[in-house]
This record gives structure tokens, sequence and C-alpha cells, in this order.
């Protein structure tokens, strides 16, 4: 698990289109990752989650920022899922849950038995790759917000 101030563990995982999307190579912008549990048609709190952030886009991209949402689907699903909502933003499959378990995401039953969930959580990393903000277990129209507060506070033009 991270905390802020760190450095962001750095990982590389397929996107939408099966093209591989390194965090390291995004050095240089601010980084918003959200975890979200499932892109289906039945999760009203993944719909509200990614389009949040899809409604949020060009503010964010504005401050510098790269938006990713990660999950355990396939790219496909995720390329099929984006598509229906609009998503101007990577979608990264991550089957194994193994970035969910570097970043802290993934769901555990009574803090002790891990299972196949996602806890949905954003993560704001500046363009040095420190982790700058974060929340483990948000609401999923809350996410976006916060994010976008978070890259907006550690803008530039906020340090003066």
């Amino acid at each position: 698990m991270i905390t802020t101030g760190q450095p962001a563990p750095d990982f590389e995982l397929l996107n939408q289109d099966n093209k591989p999307v390194r965090l390291s190579q995004l050095r240089g912008k601010k980084v918003v990752l959200f975890f979200f549990p499932k892109a289906n048609e039945f999760s009203t709190g993944c719909i509200a989650q990614a389009c949040a952030f899809r409604d949020e886009f060009t503010e964010l991209k504005a401050a510098n920022a790269v938006v990713l949402g990660i999950s355990h689907d396939t790219p496909a699903e995720l390329k099929a899922w984006g598509e229906k909502r609009g998503l101007r933003y990577d979608l990264l499959s991550d089957p194994g849950y193994k970035v969910h378990l570097m970043y802290g995401t993934k769901m555990n039953l009574l803090s002790i038995l891990p299972v196949p969930m996602t806890n949905r959580s954003y993560i704001v990393i500046d363009e040095n790759g420190i982790v700058i903000d974060q929340q483990i277990g948000v609401g999923p129209n809350e996410s976006a917000k916060k994010a976008l507060d978070a890259v907006r506070k550690n803008a530039p033009s906020a340090a003066v």
C-alpha cells in the first residue's frame, strides 16, 4: 500500500486497445488513477464514477493531467464499455489485481481475507511521480471532483 508523499509504484498494463501503458512514461504530467470494480451496465456506481471523470476530463487535461481508469476487466470489455459511455481516457486492464495490490485498492474482507473486488479509489500523482493525494474507498460521484481539486491545489500557480 502506498502513502501520500511516496513515489508511485511503476506499472505497465494494457489499455482498451491492447496497447501497453507504462506509468513512468507519463512523467512531466500529473496522473489521476481511479480504480473501479467492473465495467458493466448493471453497476450504477462504476458508470457514475467513469462518467464523472469523463465530465471533468477537459478540466483535468487543461491542468496537465492524464486520467487512467483501472479495473480487472479485459481490454475488450473495457473498450466496449468505454465507447458506450463516451470515455475519452484510457481504461487499463489489471486482471490479476497486481496493480490493485500495489496501490492498496484490492478489497479485503474484515481487513484480513483478500476478495476479488476493487475498493473504489483515486490516486493523484504529480509530474515527478510522487503521490500527492489519494482516497481508498470513495463514493463514485465524489471521486472525480476530489481528484480535480487535488490537481488544481497542486498546480504551479497554487504554489505562489
